[in-house]
C-alpha cells in the first residue's frame, strides 16, 4: 500500500478550487475525526468517572492534566517529525520519510522514560500542586502510576500517526485511533463499574483501561504497517540512519524548539489548573468537567490545523510556495467558519451536555454553566492562532517564532494575569476562567503579522 504522489493533488493557486477542496477534505475530515476520537476519550473517561464522586472527578482532572503534559511533550516530537516527513513526501523522497519516522520513534521513546518514572514515584506531589486534599492526591497518584506506563506505547502510536498524516493516509490513522478509543470505552465500562463478572475498580479501572487500550492499538498498528510494502515500513538502512549525525541533528534542529514549545504550553495549562485550584476546590471540579468538553469542541479546529500542516508542508517540499501561501489562507478562513458553527451548536446543547455529569451539586452545576458560556466564546478566539501555530507556520519550520510567541503570550501575559487575579485580587473562579483566553487575543495580532511577511515559507528537506 503506497501513498499518492503530491503531484496528483496540485491544482490552481486559488484556495477554493473544487479539486483542491476535495483534496483538503480528503485529508482534513479523517484528521478531524481522529482528533475527535482522541478528545472523546477524555470525555468518556470523565463522564464515567463523574458518576462516582466529586473527589474522583477532581483527581482525574488534575492527574489528566499532568498526563496531558507528558503526551503533549511526545506530540511535540512527533510534530517535529511530521514537518520533515510531509516535506520529504512532497519531494517524493520515501527514504527520507522512513528515516525521519525512525528518528521520531526513537527520540519519543527515550523522552517517555522521564514522565513515566516521575508519575510512578512522585504522583502525589504532582497532584498536590493543585490541591491540598489528601484524598484527591492519593486518587490522582493511583491514576498516574498506571497510565504513565502507557506513554511508551503512545510514543510509538504518535510517531506512526504523524507519518500516516504526512503521507496523506489520514484515513488509516483515524481508523487506528478509532480502534483504540473503542477498546478504551469498552474496557472503561467493564473495569470501572464491574461488568461481566469483573470486580468494580473505579478510578483504578479507568487507568488500567487506558493502558491496555494503548497496548492493543500498538499491536494493530504494527499489523497494519508490516503486512505489506507500506511506505512507513521501517527497513534496516532507515534504522542505521538514526545514528548518522547529519540526519539526527537536522531533526533535532526542528523538533527541539517544537517540543520545548509544546512542553511550555502544556505546563502552562497545568499552571492554569493549579491556580484554579488555589481559587477554589469547586472551581477545580468545574474545570475538570469543562476541560474534556473544551478538548472535544476544539477537535474540529485542531483537525483543520493538522490538515493544513500536511498540505502546506507538501507544497513547500515540492517548492511550490505560491500554492502553499494560497492554501494557508483558505485553511484560516475555513477554520474560523467551522469554529463559529461549533461554538453556536455547543452553546445550544449546554443543558443536555451538563446533565451528563450527575455527581455535581447544584452550586457546582451553576458555576459549570458560567464556565460553559465563556468556553463557547473562547474557542472562537482560538481559531486563527491554533490554525497558524499548529499548522501553517510550523509547516514551513517557523518553530522559533511559535516558541517565542507562546512564551510571551502565555507565560508573560496570560499566567501572570491569572495569578494576580487569584492570589491578590481574590476574583471568583468564573472570572479567573475568562482570563484563560487573554493569550489567544494577543496571538491574533502576532500571527497575522508573521504570516504576511512570508518568512515562514521555507523548504526543509535535505
Amino acid at each position: 500500500m503506497r501513498a499518492h504522489s503530491i503531484n496528483s493533488f496540485r491544482s490552481t493557486a486559488w484556495p477554493f478550487d473544487l479539486q483542491q477542496l476535495k483534496a483538503i477534505f480528503a485529508i482534513a475530515i479523517p484528521i478531524t475525526l481522529q482528533t475527535i476520537f482522541f478528545a472523546s476519550k477524555g470525555v468518556t473517561d470523565i463522564l464515567m468517572i463523574g458518576q462516582l464522586s466529586e473527589d474522583v472527578v477532581a483527581a482525574v482532572g488534575v492527574a489528566g492534566r499532568a498526563l496531558f503534559v507528558a503526551m503533549i511533550l511526545l506530540s511535540g516530537i512527533a510534530t517535529g517529525g511530521s514537518m520533515l516527513m510531509a516535506q520529504y513526501f512532497g519531494a517524493n523522497d520515501e527514504n527520507g520519510v522512513r528515516r525521519t519516522l525512525a528518528i521520531t520513534w526513537l527520540v519519543s521513546t527515550i523522552v517517555a522514560i522521564i514522565p513515566a518514572i516521575g508519575f510512578g514515584l512522585f504522583g502525589q506531589n504532582i497532584v498536590g500542586l493543585s490541591t491540598e486534599s489528601s484524598v484527591i492526591r492519593e486518587l490522582g497518584h493511583q491514576y498516574l502510576a498506571i497510565t504513565g506506563v502507557s506513554l511508551f506505547f503512545v510514543a510509538f502510536n504518535g510517531a506512526i500517526s504523524a507519518g500516516l498524516r504526512s503521507v496523506r493516509q489520514a484515513k488509516l490513522s483515524a481508523g487506528l485511533s478509532a480502534f483504540g478509543i473503542i477498546c478504551n470505552l469498552v474496557l472503561n465500562a467493564i473495569l470501572i463499574f464491574g461488568l461481566l463478572g469483573v470486580p468494580a475498580l473505579g478510578l483504578k479501572g479507568a487507568a488500567i483501561a487506558t493502558l491496555v487500550s494503548c497496548i492493543l492499538e500498538t499491536v494493530v498498528t504494527l499489523l497494519a504497517i508490516y503486512k505489506g510494502e507500506h511506505i512507513l515500513r521501517l527497513r534496516r538502512k532507515c534504522l542505521r540512519a538514526v545514528g548518522q549525525l547529519s540526519y539526527f541533528s537536522h531533526f533535532i534542529t526542528l523538533a527541539l524548539p517544537t517540543t520545548f514549545n509544546f512542553l511550555l504550553w502544556a505546563v502552562g495549562l497545568f499552571t492554569y489548573t493549579t491556580l484554579m485550584g488555589q481559587a477554589s476546590t469547586q472551581g477545580l471540579v468545574v474545570l475538570s468537567v469543562i476541560s474534556p468538553i473544551e478538548a472535544f469542541s476544539l477537535s474540529f479546529l485542531t483537525g483543520i490545523a493538522n490538515a493544513s500542516a500536511v498540505i502546506v508542508g507538501n507544497h513547500l517540499g515540492a517548492k511550490d510556495q505560491e500554492q502553499a501561501y494560497a492554501q494557508a489562507i483558505g485553511f484560516v478562513v475555513l477554520a474560523i467558519g467551522v469554529t463559529i458553527v461549533v461554538s453556536v451548536v455547543l452553546f445550544m446543547m449546554r443543558a443536555p451536555v451538563l446533565n451528563l455529569f450527575g455527581a455535581l451539586s447544584s452550586d457546582t452545576r451553576e458555576m459549570a454553566e458560567h464556565f460553559y458560556g465563556i468556553l463557547c466564546f473562547g474557542i472562537i478566539l482560538r481559531s486563527l492562532p491554533t490554525t497558524m501555530v499548529v499548522g501553517v507556520l510550523r509547516a514551513g519550520g517557523d518553530v522559533k517564532f511559535c516558541l517565542y510567541q507562546d512564551l510571551i503570550t502565555q507565560w508573560l501575559i496570560g499566567i501572570p494575569l491569572v495569578a494576580i487575579a487569584v492570589l491578590y485580587l481574590g476574583w471568583s473562579p468564573t472570572w479567573v476562567f475568562a482570563l484563560f483566553f487573554v493569550e489567544a487575543v494577543c496571538k491574533w495580532f502576532a500571527c497575522i503579522r508573521r504570516f504576511r511577511t512570508r518568512l515562514w515559507l521555507r523548504t526543509l528537506t535535505q
